[in-house]
């Protein structure tokens, strides 16, 4: 069994931001989102969120996730003052627990599992996480034996020439046995330039120690400003497009293009230049998205193309052709076969099969039957000034460019609207609407023509 401690209290002052730094996104989720999703493969009995600036604010985005419990360090006193809040909590408990920083947003799930194996098959009383690098000027060294046993850890200002060379450092991940943790915790110092109570002081009271060395040093990158925060993303990207490649997706030109991480991409797709695919979108096979497309949140089936457009918490079925340039939004839902082509707006509609809107039209607040064209300039005047209004055409209908059909209104199966009409009342099926003025032609009808 073990416990998850995130130390998410600091504010993060080199963010410049009122907004906790834990709660900075990256790639879709918050920093503390996905360290919480990080720990899934170990299984943890319990979660921990150590608390401090913004407190609420963290509370009401996790709040309604399972297991979390947060905990309020009042003042901010260092990393062992941190986890001492925990004392109280963990009083008599036998687990383990693994010791995370809510702004190291890019730790593997494989790794974390990697280090918990570690400390348990080896009954250690503190398993930390390290990696080499190849520049580790800043960073406190962490010395081992053969086995990795860790024999001492020293801060870069305190090296000697020596031990500077060695390039081992500590990444601020431990799992600790908790028994053993809690006799020590009590007993910490601030006898120190900063006056606080820093967890790496419990290294030299406890035994065994022993380090592991992580795969990719980029997973230990810590976030402290919004250089940090553009790296990491990068990094992140790089993780995201290298899987969807490997899948089966076509992406041209990778680095014009983002993904987040919650999307879902079908093989046989191709994601063109100048994409961007937000939040919960699934996208199925053999589609072309893009260039110059954004998708967030929505759900784009088989055989789909999007060129040049934007679609937002909206649904296409296979088939369906859109752009360039359309904006759906809103959940509107179209159904397969669809055309929506040039500055078409959609908004809260259902669009049925093989239903075509060309271009220049706004739907908005409607719902249209099977294989309905909708002219050029089409528009549902939905809004009254206060409501929204329900417009309504049967399967079959013909709208001719340049309509307003005036909600809330109906319109039956095999309708057609003459070219510059403004519809105000319900149509029955089988007719032919005409709603406009006659043409009027006046020959010479200037007061005063000129020769």
């Amino acid at each position: 069994m073990v416990a998850v401690a995130i130390l998410a209290a600091g504010r993060g002052t080199r963010m410049k931001s009122s907004l906790p730094k834990v709660l900075h996104p990256v790639g879709g989720k918050s920093m503390l989102e996905r360290v919480l999703d990080s720990c899934e493969l170990i299984q943890p009995s319990r979660y921990f969120v150590i608390v401090g600036y913004g407190a609420e604010q963290v509370k009401d985005q996790i709040g309604d996730r399972e297991k979390v419990e947060f905990v309020l360090q009042q003042q901010q006193l260092g990393t062992g003052h941190a986890v001492q809040q925990l004392l109280p909590l963990l009083s008599g408990s036998n687990e383990d627990v693994l010791v995370l920083n809510g702004d190291v947003p890019l730790l593997r799930p494989e790794t974390l599992e990697q280090l918990l194996n570690t400390h348990q098959n080896n009954q250690n009383a503190a398993t930390l996480l390290t990696a080499k690098l190849d520049n580790p000027q800043g960073y406190g060294r962490v010395f081992c034996d053969e086995q990795n046993y860790v024999q001492k850890i020293i801060e870069d200002r305190d090296c000697t020439r020596e031990q500077k060379l060695n390039q081992r450092i500590n990444a601020g991940v431990y799992c600790f046995n908790w028994q053993k943790l809690a006799e020590i915790l009590p007993h910490l110092s601030a006898e120190n330039d900063q006056k606080e109570y820093y967890i790496t002081d419990v290294f030299t009271s406890l035994s065994p120690v022993m380090a592991m060395d992580v795969a990719d040093v980029q997973e230990i990158s810590g976030i402290n400003n919004r250089q940090h925060l553009a790296n990491a993303y990068q990094i992140l990207q790089q993780r995201i497009k290298e899987k969807w490649l490997l899948e089966g997706v076509t992406l041209v030109d990778p680095d014009s293009i983002t993904i987040d991480e919650t999307v879902e991409i079908a093989p046989d797709t191709t994601i063109e230049p100048q994409t961007h695919l937000r939040g919960k979108t699934v996208i199925g096979s053999g589609c072309r998205i893009g260039p110059g497309s954004l998708i967030e949140n929505s759900e784009i089936g088989d055989q789909v193309t999007v060129l040049y457009s934007v679609v937002s918490d909206s649904t296409a079925e296979e088939g369906t052709r859109i752009g360039p340039y359309a904006h759906l939004r809103g959940k509107a839902k179209l159904g397969a076969d669809c055309r929506v082509g040039n500055f078409v707006e959609m908004k809260n509609c259902q669009i049925g099969q093989g239903t075509n809107v060309a271009h220049l039209s706004y739907i908005g607040d409607a719902t249209l039957g099977e294989k309905v064209n909708v002219g050029a300039g089409t528009i549902t005047a939905n809004y009254d000034g206060v409501k929204k209004h329900q417009t309504i055409i049967g399967n079959h209908c013909k709208t001719g460019s340049n309509s307003v059909l005036v909600a809330p209104i109906t319109l039956g199966n095999e309708v057609t609207i003459a070219a510059g009409s403004v519809v105000t009342e319900d149509v029955e099926s089988d007719a032919l609407v005409i709603a406009r003025s006659r043409q009027v032609i006046k020959q010479g009808w200037r007061m005063n023509p000129t020769d």
